[in-house]
């Protein structure tokens, strides 16, 4: 009976889910798109989820992994190359215009490798420690972008890149709309369908990850190193797998981002963002992939619901208080008020013992 209800329950959210769009259509593709930037935001609060709320290693510089693959992608899917090197210009006059196949490994490869490459130095590290590092690392990504237009031009600086390729996926173009007999579907309809297909799958790891032999391990890190150590447990390879698998969903995550705005720039992966990012995870439940999707919606949402709420605030002021100061503030009034009320979180996990405790019967040992 649970089985079917439980059957019933997803059956009825996979239709809701595949609506979504053609509902939201009707009113405008800004509400479609803001869908599509949440489902984004999942991508890589699932993969901060393996590094935080698995393996119990707080990762503030976690956007470095989304700028490192939204950077990649834009390299590999724009005539930037081509303009900056002479010798590829000569091959590829109009650039590389790599197809998503093949950016999207590559840019999970590379992120998976700056992962290893910032956990490594940090494996002795923990708690307060190990997020002033990580929070400079994503800090010293920031800057290289920032400055890496000169005395080669890779990054283009903080102009950013543009004329960045949308996705072909089997045929289709996903900037242009496609008609499918009555139905019409835009191109921001068209990338919710592709990102909801990727955060499925995501999600679908993160669980088999969480119920492996890997995932007990890094939840044994995470309760106590000490006496994972002497369990047997291989702390350091872990810690490292932790990082280089959270990383690979923040590497997929940047190459969509860029291939859904076209454009990228160092101002898109501020350390504002990775303090949101930390935040949808705590905020939803650390740990709890319910949760985790259930805090990355609504504080990727909440910013542009306030965004109607902060205007008639700045005129009833008089216009003497700036909307977005006052958005920032109902956000985090709204994250406090959470907080004290939840402090566990939106979804959180299910206490150790509780289902043991709930099945045991009265007076049994």
């Amino acid at each position: 009976m649970m089985n079917q209800h439980r059957l019933l329950t997803f059956l009825i959210a996979a239709i809701a889910l595949m609506v979504l769009p053609l509902a939201l259509q009707p009113f405008g593709n800004a509400w479609v798109r803001i869908v599509d930037m949440a489902l984004l935001y999942v991508l890589l609060a699932l993969g901060l989820n393996i590094v935080v709320g698995y393996a119990g290693l707080l990762d503030l510089g976690y956007v470095a992994f989304f700028a490192v693959g939204g950077y990649l992608f834009a390299l590999l899917a724009s005539p930037h190359l081509a303009d900056a090197f002479p010798l590829i210009a000569a091959t590829f006059p109009n650039g590389l215009h790599l197809p998503i196949w093949a950016v999207i490994p590559l840019a999970a490869l590379l992120a998976a490798v700056f992962g290893v490459l910032l956990g490594a130095p940090t494996l002795k590290l923990r708690g307060d420690y190990l997020a002033i590092v990580t929070l400079g690392f994503g800090e010293i990504i920031r800057v290289f972008l920032n400055n890496l237009d000169r005395p080669i031009n890779l990054t283009n600086g903080p102009k950013g890149i543009s004329q960045i390729d949308g996705i072909t996926f089997f045929g289709i173009n996903m900037n242009r709309p496609l008609e499918i007999g009555p139905i019409t579907l835009n191109s921001v309809s068209l990338y919710y369908y592709l990102f909801l297909a990727l955060v499925v799958v995501s999600v679908i790891i993160c669980h088999r990850l969480e119920r492996s032999r890997i995932g007990r391990a890094w939840m044994a890190i995470r309760e106590d190193e000490v006496a994972a150590k002497a369990m047997g447990i291989n702390t350091r390879n872990l810690k490292l797998l932790a990082f280089g698998m959270g990383a690979t969903f923040g590497g997929v995550s940047g190459a969509m981002f860029a291939a859904f705005q076209g454009f990228v720039s160092p101002e898109s992966f501020s350390l504002m963002e990775s303090v949101m990012i930390v935040a949808m995870v705590v905020l939803g439940g650390i740990g709890h992939l319910p949760g985790v999707i259930l805090g990355a919606l609504l504080l990727a949402a909440l910013p542009e619901v306030l965004r109607h709420v902060a205007g008639p605030l700045q005129a009833m002021t008089g216009g003497r208080l700036d909307s977005a100061i006052l958005r920032q503030l109902l956000i985090a009034l709204a994250m406090i008020a959470i907080m004290l009320m939840r402090p566990r979180g939106l979804w959180p996990a299910p206490e150790h013992g509780r289902s043991d405790a709930a099945k045991r019967p009265e007076g049994g040992a």
